[in-house]
């Protein structure tokens, strides 16, 4: 029995949309760390400059 074309596009729908989203988490997650890793390097940078 063939499934009609209306009845996967719900499917395909939910199925791009999900891949995008975890992409975007991924994204989202490196650009925390980088972020981190930069106020750290500030933060050290800061610590050593002080003069007391």
């Amino acid at each position: 029995m063939k499934t009609p074309r209306l009845a996967l596009m719900p499917l395909m729908v939910f199925a791009i949309a999900a891949s995008l989203l975890l992409q975007a988490c991924n994204t989202t997650a490196g650009i925390g760390r980088d972020v981190s890793a930069g106020a750290d390097a500030v933060t050290g940078s800061a610590e050593r400059s002080k003069g007391y």
